[in-house]
């Protein structure tokens, strides 16, 4: 039985132009990127890749839609080596140019086709939640269903990861904050999935430690101390990355897709809504194993007992960022029913990776109190 791999390279540069220098970029490149990163780092550098950005095919969270698109054009461009710099939507979109064929979307995501991977990928993060550049998954939202799916396969592993933290320090600080929660939430779900392991568990409590030990010195000297812990949390970030790659994340990533489908709300932040809530329920049905060892590890991280640790990290993390009632993104409370049952239907494979599977009546239950 497997029970670790990290395919992906890991290399760290100071600046973009480092990495541009030592990778050779040219024309043979194509690149995917998020505009306002690309124009600030690499357009001076005057790169002879062919570049589309991301935001050209949509706003928010990839679709199957936006996929489409971007397959439409890097078909009638080419490329040998795939370039995706941006966060983890970007990321995610580039992972599928990989692949041979002409396939739609829905064709890949369903499964209805091979996934054979022909191209290389090289990803270069600029935030520090997703994790994408690390882990064999992609997430897209299917308009026809309103709801996001997963795909995971090797495949789709990127090659070599790159980490730049000077990319983000222009990461307004609403997104450093629910990129770094949902981060965290990498690390934590995948710490009690069932598919974890002593090796990613010790991806899992480094992560942790080390976004919780930013957040400490974050509260107490303000939202802008976060400049001095970039290199802090774009590690942390791709620490999760391996572990959740390696044991899959669970409850808390499920129930917040029909959020981001229905409502568009970012991923980080839509996962952010979910997880004391999940994690609370977690222990009213099974205290102990693998969640006390957890409660144990929180409370030395956070400074409290262990059945204090999910309030405490719910105040930490609200001091951080406040977390919205779901009613302030415009749900409505009969879709507690429906949300919990399009989790149930489509969401399967995360469900399975849970510490504790929910059905949908427990999961209608948690909406309803975040309503």
């Amino acid at each position: 039985m497997r029970v670790f791999q990290q395919k992906t390279a890991v290399q760290r540069f100071g600046s973009a132009e480092e990495f541009v220098r030592e990778y050779g970029i040219g024309k043979e490149d194509f690149i995917l990127a998020g505009k306002r990163i690309y124009e600030a780092y690499f357009q001076p550098l005057g790169l002879k890749a062919q570049v589309v950005y991301k935001s050209s095919y949509g706003a928010g969270e990839p679709t199957d839609q936006m996929i489409d698109a971007l397959f439409s054009d890097f078909r009638r461009m080419g490329g040998k080596r795939i370039i995706a710099i941006g966060g983890g939507a970007v990321i995610d979109m580039a992972k599928l140019l990989v692949l041979a064929g002409d396939y739609s979307a829905k064709q890949i995501f369903m499964r209805e086709v091979p996934l054979e991977k022909v191209r290389t990928l090289i990803a270069v993060p600029t935030t520090c939640g997703a994790g994408s550049e690390v882990s064999n998954v992609s997430i897209a939202e299917f308009t026809d269903l309103h709801s996001k799916m997963g795909l995971a396969n090797d495949a789709l592993y990127v090659d070599e990861a790159v980490l730049i933290p000077e990319l983000l320090r222009s990461l307004p600080y609403d997104f450093f904050a629910t990129s770094a929660i949902d981060a965290f939430i990498h690390a934590i779900e995948s710490y009690v999935s069932p598919r974890a392991n002593r090796y990613t568990e010790m991806f899992s409590k480094q992560a942790m430690e080390m976004i919780m030990g930013g957040f400490k010195q974050i509260i107490e000297n303000g939202p802008d101390f976060r400049e001095e812990l970039l290199d802090d949390f774009l590690t942390a970030s791709n620490l999760a990355g391996i572990a959740f790659g390696n044991a899959g994340t669970g409850a808390v990533h499920a129930m917040s897709y029909p959020l981001s489908g229905v409502y568009h709300v970012t991923h980080g932040e839509a996962n952010y809504q979910f997880l004391t809530a999940v994690f609370t329920a977690y222990q009213r049905k099974n205290p102990e194993g693998k969640l006390k060892e957890l409660n144990r590890f929180l409370g030395g991280l956070l400074g409290c007992g262990e059945l204090e640790v999910y309030d405490r990290l719910e105040d930490s993390l609200s001091r951080i960022i406040p977390r919205k009632p779901l009613r302030a993104y415009g749900m409505k409370p009969a879709e507690a029913e429906s949300f919990a049952k399009s989790v149930e239907l489509s969401q399967q494979r995360l469900l399975n990776q849970s510490y504790v599977k929910f059905t949908a009546d427990e999961m209608a239950r948690i909406y309803r109190e975040l309503y």
